[in-house]
């Protein structure tokens, strides 16, 4: 039986005696900009100049202290969340964040800050608006004003299970299984009020018991990482920076359950994410902390990863199974349950990443401290990831509860122009939940964000996606690209959705390129709701929320389309009203030379004007015009 103690003391004096500590951004994100390539670069570098350099950190990486002293422990994360920054480098004790870290940047970082001490001013962080270089992270806004709970272990190296051990790893998974009878393990988490993450919101405790009460002596625990919310990559983050968290969380879902085997359920287009989870799985089982009588009791956990096709409907809980089963993806009528029939007709839990990953804290920490933050009926926190017109794009956890202007204005650093420039007053909308939920308006930005505010303002949490959008927005084609994503991605299965999301999406063609009519807009309104009342699953629902939400807070842009026939914003290129801009236009008569229809009037040296009714939009102007002017084409 591990000793969970002397493996986290061991690895506690271990790095409390080195040197110092890099850390380097590990996540998918910022290795496709190149931060491994750094981290070989920064341990060649150190090499040349003769520090002790080691890339792992383990029970028998140094024998003595004296060793232990000279050492640089070179390590890598999992994503650290400060996506827009990224490459991320942290240098340890000192505190130093360093962003947008390149190889060609490392020699003067060891020359000036490891040889040193001094920071490099270029590659702090500048606050987008202030203007201020945050040295340390602690400075950061970004990172000062978020609460993490299962991004807590955000700078750890993933492929290391001691260090995960070391910061408090399986201790709940030994409380329940040594100490908690099932019906405990589960009263523990409705207690917590812990609520699933993944889009339903559905209580974690009561699903368990359920599933507990289901006769059968075979069930399941699957973990839900099929994400595939456009713009969303929080659960995939969790299983590159954290996999033995996700680990620990089913292994105490199969205790309060009674089952004996789990299933990661991850889309192969995370491949980083199945390759930590496998190695995850395998270290878990070297240490036995996953097998056969964990704990010196008679419980016994297996864990295997499966890779889905990418299939967004198969993040519906019976598509999933279906899918697991080597069946085609397509949801299945409820009743029953998967707490009553799921995976191979047996009772099976299910519950996605991020949930999973919140579940050893509760135990550890016990479910008063969790249901201590968030709101009354929505307890703990909730990441997002934060895309879109902000200046600081990237992946936070923080209570339920908190205001939507605290994201986007203080994590966020504000809102940007086109041009990627923070704005003052620029914000448009925010679209929370991908494609099955809904926009969020300015006069929403003091709401405190939890799962029936969400709802009642016609959006939902969802998975946790958070796409910012300026006053340059068309809120008619953000509806449109939701609406196209989720008919490519309806299994075909019910007529509701096969056909209503298709109608719809024709609709929303005619609107946005000149065709819409008053009937247009009836009838859209008219096949959403159809559509959310008779589908047969989340992902049909769902589907309408964005074009209803759209409709109900922004009708004036869709009329504008119908009615005046053009785009606000000037992104439809069928209605856009094409301007030229007096204070750009230096009169050289370019453009007028070109138009092919003579639509372009005026005087040398002079702003020249577009006649909007001759104009055929054929963008001749905007080529010929060397300094901008033309608009709106």
């Amino acid at each position: 039986m591990p000793n969970l103690e002397q493996i986290a003391e061991q690895f506690n004096k271990r790095e409390a005696a080195l040197k110092r500590r890099i850390i380097i951004c590990g996540g998918t994100g910022c290795i496709a900009n190149g931060s491994m390539k750094v981290r070989d670069a920064l341990v060649e570098e150190l090499k040349k100049v003769g520090e002790n350099v080691v890339v792992e950190l383990s029970s028998g990486c140094a024998e003595s202290q004296t060793e232990l002293n000279t050492l640089t422990y070179v390590s890598k994360s999992g994503c650290q969340g400060f996506c827009q920054q990224g490459p991320l480098m942290r240098i340890e004790p000192a505190g130093i964040l360093y962003c947008h870290v390149k190889e060609e940047d490392v020699p003067e970082i060891v020359e000036k800050t490891i040889l040193k001490g001094e920071v490099i001013d270029r590659l702090v962080y500048e606050h987008p608006v202030t203007k201020e270089h945050c040295k340390f992270e602690k400075e950061v806004p970004f990172y000062a004003r978020q609460q993490r709970v299962v991004l807590a272990n955000y700078t750890i190296e993933p492929e290391n299970i001691e260090e995960y051990i070391a910061r408090g790893g399986y201790v709940g998974v030994r409380k329940a299984v040594t100490e908690m009878t099932p019906e405990q393990v589960c009263q523990s988490m409705i207690d917590s009020g812990l609520r699933g993450r993944g889009g339903g919101g559905f209580p974690t405790g009561l699903k368990w018991k359920f599933t507990l009460a289901s006769p059968g002596p075979k069930k399941y625990v699957i973990c839900n990482g099929d994400e595939g919310d456009p713009g969303a990559f929080m659960d995939r983050s969790v299983m590159e920076g954290n996999p033995h968290a996700v680990l620990e969380g089913m292994m105490i879902a199969g205790k309060a359950i009674g089952a004996d085997e789990g299933v990661v359920y991850v889309r192969a287009e995370y491949p980083l994410a199945v390759k930590r989870m496998r190695h995850a799985i395998a270290q878990a089982e070297e240490f036995g902390l996953l097998g056969e009588n964990l704990f010196g009791t008679d419980f016994s956990f297996k864990i295997r990863v499966m890779e889905g096709a990418g299939a967004f409907v198969c993040g519906e809980e019976t598509a999933l199974i279906a899918s697991v089963e080597g069946k085609r993806g397509m949801p299945m009528p409820k009743p029953p349950f998967p707490a009553q029939k799921g995976l191979y007709g047996k009772p099976t839990v299910i519950n996605n990443v991020e949930t999973l990953g919140m579940v050893p804290f509760v135990l550890r920490e016990g479910p008063e401290k969790f249901a201590s933050v968030g709101t009354e009926k929505a307890k703990g926190t909730k990441t997002f990831a934060l895309t879109g017109h902000v200046a600081n794009t990237g992946l936070i956890e923080v209570p339920f509860g908190t205001t939507l202007r605290e994201i986007v204005y203080n994590i966020g650093g504000g809102v940007t122009d086109n041009a990627g420039n923070v704005t003052k007053d620029d914000f448009k909308s925010v679209q929370i939940g991908g494609p099955s939920g809904g926009c969020l308006t300015p006069a929403m930005l003091d709401m405190p964000m939890d799962y029936d505010n969400l709802t009642a303002a016609g959006a939902m949490v969802g998975s946790g996606g958070l796409v910012v959008m300026n006053k340059q927005t068309c809120m008619v084609k953000v509806a449109r690209f939701f609406m196209q994503f989720t008919q490519n991605e309806s299994c075909g299965k019910c007529v509701p959705c096969r056909e209503g999301t298709k109608q719809m999406l024709a609709l929303l063609d005619d609107i946005i390129e000149g065709r819409g009519t008053a009937e247009t807009l009836e009838q859209l309104e008219q096949i959403a709701k159809a559509v959310k009342l008779g589908s047969l699953c989340g992902l049909g629902k769902t589907a309408p929320n964005p074009v209803l939400s759209t409709l109900k807070y922004f009708r004036e842009e869709y009329e504008a389309h119908v009615f005046k026939k053009i785009c606000p914003t000037g992104e439809c290129k069928a209605l856009a009203r094409p301007t030229i801009n007096p204070e750009k236009c230096k009169g050289c008569t370019a453009c007028a030379r070109k138009c092919p229809v003579g639509a372009i009037s005026g005087t040398v040296k002079q702003p020249h004007s577009i006649d909007p009714e001759k104009c055929i939009k054929c963008g001749a102007c905007k080529a010929a015009c060397k300094f901008g002017a033309v608009e709106g084409i």
